[in-house]
C-alpha cells in the first residue's frame, strides 16, 4: 500500500470510531414509574439532536476529506503531521457532543458546553485549510492535470466558513440552541463540493474527472 493509501485507510478508522462513538452516547431513558417510554424519550432530544449534528459533521469531513485526497497524487511528511493534527481534532468532538447535549437545556451550563463545541470546530477547520494549503503551497504533490490557480482560489471558501465557526463562539454566550442549530447549517453548506474546479482549464486541457474528484460520467 503506498504512503497515500495508508493515511486514507488511518484517516477512515479515526472517523468511523468518532462516528461510532457519537452512538454510543445515545443512551437508553432512565425507567421513572408512571411516565411513559415516549415521554421519557422525549425528554432526552438534546442528545438526538447534538448526534445528529456531529455524525453530519464527521460525515461530511469524510466526503470532503476523500474529494481533498482525489486531487492529491503523493504525500510528504507535512501532509502526513498536519493530516495527524486534524484527527486529533476530529477524534475529540465526541467528548464536547455528549457535554453540549446534557447540558444543552440549562441555562449557565449550555454557554459553556457550546463555546467548548464552537471552539472544537473552529480548530477543525484550521487543520483542514493548513493541510490544504499546505499541500497547494507544493504543487508536486497534486495530479499533474490539476490546475493550481484553481486549486488556490478554493481556500477563500474556506476562509468563509472559518468565519461562521469563529460566529458560533460568539453566539454560544447567547443562545445554546441557536449555536448547535447553527452548526446544523453550517453542516448542510459543506455538504457541497468546496474543492470543486469544475470548468477550469489545465495546460493541456479541461482537468480530468479523476484529478477533481468528479464522476466521470456526470452530465452536468
Amino acid at each position: 500500500m503506498s504512503e497515500k493509501g495508508r493515511l486514507e485507510a488511518f484517516t477512515d478508522a479515526i472517523l468511523a470510531i468518532a462516528i461510532t462513538l457519537l452512538a454510543l452516547d445515545l443512551k437508553l431513558p432512565a425507567s421513572e414509574a408512571g411516565k411513559p417510554l415516549g415521554e421519557a424519550l422525549l425528554h432526552h432530544w438534546p442528545s438526538y439532536l447534538a448526534y445528529v449534528v456531529s455524525f453530519l459533521t464527521i460525515g461530511i469531513m469524510w466526503v470532503n476529506h476523500h474529494a481533498m485526497f482525489s486531487l492529491i497524487a503523493r504525500v510528504d511528511r507535512g501532509v502526513l503531521f498536519l493530516n495527524l493534527l486534524l484527527m486529533l481534532v476530529v477524534a475529540a468532538i465526541p467528548f464536547p457532543t455528549a457535554l453540549f447535549a446534557e447540558h444543552l437545556t440549562e441555562e449557565d451550563s449550555s454557554h459553556i458546553a457550546a463555546a467548548l463545541y464552537s471552539g472544537l470546530m473552529v480548530a477543525m477547520s484550521l487543520c483542514y485549510i493548513a493541510l490544504w494549503r499546505w499541500v497547494i503551497s507544493r504543487p508536486n504533490l497534486l495530479h499533474d492535470h490539476v490546475d493550481l490557480e484553481a486549486a488556490r482560489g478554493t481556500s477563500r471558501r474556506f476562509g468563509l466558513g472559518i468565519l461562521i465557526y469563529l460566529a458560533t463562539v460568539g453566539l454560544s454566550f447567547v443562545s445554546g440552541l441557536a449555536t448547535l442549530l447553527a452548526h446544523l447549517v453550517i453542516a448542510l453548506y459543506y455538504c457541497f463540493d468546496q474543492l470543486s474546479m469544475r470548468g477550469a482549464k489545465a495546460a493541456g486541457g479541461e482537468i480530468p474527472a479523476q484529478a477533481t474528484g468528479e464522476k466521470a460520467t456526470d452530465p452536468v
